[in-house]
């Protein structure tokens, strides 16, 4: 048992003290040397006279210990001695951005944007892990020699399931000047708040003071954390869009850290060798991609998710398509569109019209790279059924699924579907997994992902922030290669996006078709409240605003409405029940567990080559409760939702 730690001493037979690094208002650090494992570590330990700072310690330990990420200083053993409590650490060679700033200045905005997407993407992932930080400020942030940034100090971090969440003495935890105002007003910790400090800790970084101004007592900072007091930025440049959205003095307005990094990342990118690394540590320790990463890359997206999609999809159609359709499916792009139910409204984010619908023309005002006008944009003009005719027999399907998708189905020589290419665009990028490289081709940025199973995927990342996913999937178990498919398909995508924006949709919509809606207008606070928790101010709205959903703070409740389609919907589409008058079907558990979906026909129309096609709204209810009671909500939901498109239609 030590009684003064000294340089020379050893902790459990183990780590050799070599010298203090730092000192803190926990204790002091240490670099060390892990005999056993031959490399440097930092050793922290609690203060010998104090034990509630050796509990505090275990916490840290506890909490960080699970925490695997590039951005997150790693947590390798804690050692309890008795009188002395140790955390054993990794060794970051780096300045705190409190000393940078000290000894430097300020940063520029993308200097500080490199920063804040980082440790953003740390507090996703430590989130995702249910582990609240409570501690983000300037003195957490280590930053090395080549700009990476790794957040530190989980003190006084806490399990979004824990029963504590106030000190013992009813203090308030945390720095004054980085402090959330929820924090400031005696409420508990939550992931928002550490948003807010990330927010804080950046607004000190390019503006050299706290968003809450300078003033010579802390106490002060404190009231003007009640009130909300924030000062503007005056030289953040491009950081003053995300910085805003952080400093949000209401909880539920701010982004979650997975927005937080997109806003921060659009706004200020980081350097090629920061990007490349943002890009390989976005793997989550799932132990089933189906039932958890949906919810996961919804939130850190806002996008239609795409393992649901490839790995529990919708019944796959079978379409009758004449000898003459496939050796047309080449040349008729234009002619398909004719029949579509596409809209021509420029309804995005929340500035469009109660029903989303416009009898404006399509037009391509958008530069060359971009998608534009998402409610106009058509994905079916990046693909192309010819060039993909060297993998078997190629048809064009505009009418399955999203309506921000189009398929080519390829048949083998018996006529079969043995494969599908499929475009999606969606509003935001998404944090992929398993990223295996990245180039730029013509000004785009491809993202090639690694083959998983009998799906492989690419990204294109286009001009205006947004993205076009390309998907290649066997169906059969004798099927072209799917990575070669999605290459094939990416290649063409490329090529039109060079030379101008995605190709606009070429007719407006029938007059009773869904895509003149705007989901989120179907459901309002008081329908909301049939599901406790939900917060209709906690909104996210999907591409087109043809998905929305809204959430509970803690992500455990949600409600998501989709527009798709389908050639039918039937007992294959699981238990029949009414739904305001019409026969629907509802699953329980289909997206992932706790969860169910009623999937609602809408119209059935007669597309381009002579097929029917059903308009269907998909509603899911996630919440943990029993199958018969969340499907019961649900069901009561899409009536509303039923009720409420009649409405939004009349008045059009």
């Amino acid at each position: 048992m030590l009684v003064t730690p000294e340089a020379g001493d050893k902790i459990a037979d183990r780590y050799l003290l070599q010298e203090s690094i730092g000192r803190g208002g926990m204790g002091v650090v240490w670099l060390a040397w892990d005999e056993r494992l031959e490399r440097r570590v930092a050793v922290k330990c609690a203060r010998l006279d104090d034990d509630r700072a050796a509990r505090r310690l275990m916490g840290e330990a506890r909490n960080a210990g699970r925490l695997h990420h590039p951005n997150i200083v790693g947590v390798f053993d804690f050692v309890d001695e008795g009188a002395t409590c140790w955390i054993i650490m990794e060794y970051v060679p780096a300045r705190s951005l409190a000393q940078i700033l000290t000894e430097s200045g300020p940063l520029t905005p993308e200097a500080a944007g490199s920063i804040g997407c980082q440790i953003a993407a740390a507090l996703a992932k430590s989130h995702h892990e249910g582990v609240v930080h409570g501690d983000v400020t300037p003195e957490n942030i280590l930053v090395t020699d080549e700009g990476v940034a790794r957040l530190t100090d989980f003190g006084i971090s806490r399990a979004l399931w824990s029963d504590v969440t106030h000190s013992g003495t009813g203090s308030v935890g945390g720095k004054p000047r980085y402090l959330a105002p929820e924090l400031a007003k005696g409420l508990p910790a939550g992931e928002k708040s550490d948003v807010f400090s990330l927010g804080a800790s950046l607004f000190m970084a390019v503006e050299g003071r706290s968003p809450y101004g300078e003033v010579e007592h802390p106490a002060a900072y404190l009231a003007r954390a009640v009130e909300g007091h924030i000062e503007p930025a005056h030289r953040a440049g491009p950081l003053e869009g995300p910085l805003t959205a952080l400093l949000e003095v209401e909880p539920r307005r701010r982004p979650d850290a997975a927005r937080a990094q997109r806003l921060l990342t659009h706004a200020a990118p980081p350097p090629p060798h920061i990007a490349e690394q943002l890009h390989d540590s976005r793997r989550r320790d799932l132990t089933s991609p189906t039932l958890v990463l949906r919810r996961v890359m919804r939130r850190a997206q806002g996008s239609t998710p795409l393992v649901s999609q490839r790995l529990q999809p919708l019944r796959r159609r079978r379409l009758a398509i004449t000898a003459v359709a496939l050796a047309a499916a080449g040349t008729t792009t234009a002619g398909l569109l004719l029949f579509g139910p596409w809209a021509a409204s420029k309804d995005e984010g929340d500035q469009g019209s109660r029903t989303g619908a416009s009898d404006a023309k399509p037009s391509a005002t958008a530069p060359a790279g971009a998608i534009g006008d998402e409610r106009t944009a058509d994905p079916c003009g990046l693909l192309d059924a010819a060039s993909l005719s060297r993998f078997g027999g190629t048809v064009l399907d505009p009418y399955y699924g999203e309506f921000d998708r189009c398929d080519v189905l390829v048949r083998n020589s018996s006529g079969d579907d043995n494969a599908d290419v499929q475009v999606n665009l969606d509003s935001d990028r998404d944090d992929f997994d398993d990223i295996q490289s990245t180039h730029l081709t013509a000004g785009l940025t491809i993202v090639t992902l690694k083959r998983d199973g009998r799906v492989c995927e690419r990204a294109v990342l286009t001009a205006d922030g947004k993205q076009v996913r390309v998907i290649g999937k066997q169906l059969g178990e004798v099927a072209p290669d799917p990575c070669q498919m999605a290459d094939a398909a990416t290649d063409h995508v490329v090529g039109v996006l060079a030379y101008g924006p995605v190709p606009r949709r070429s007719s407006l919509p029938a007059s009773n078709s869904l895509a003149r809606l705007d989901t989120c207008t179907l459901l309002d606070a008081t329908a909301l409240k049939r599901l406790p928790g939900v917060d209709a101010d906690n909104r996210d709205r999907g591409f087109g605003s043809w998905s929305c959903d809204w959430s509970s703070d803690d992500g455990k409740r949600e409600v998501e409405i989709q527009f798709s389609q389908d050639n039918s919907l039937d007992s294959d589409d699981g238990t029949a029940v009414d739904v305001a008058g019409t026969r629907s079907y509802y699953v329980a558990d289909e997206a992932e567990d706790d969860s169910c979906t009623v999937r609602t026909p809408h119209r059935t129309y007669t597309d381009s080559v002579g097929g029917r096609t059903t308009e269907l709204v998909q509603l899911t209810v996630y919440a943990p409760q029993p199958d018969r009671q969340l499907c019961d909500n649900a069901t009561e939901f899409a009536a509303d939702v039923v009720r409420n498109i009649a409405k939004r239609l009349a008045e059009t």
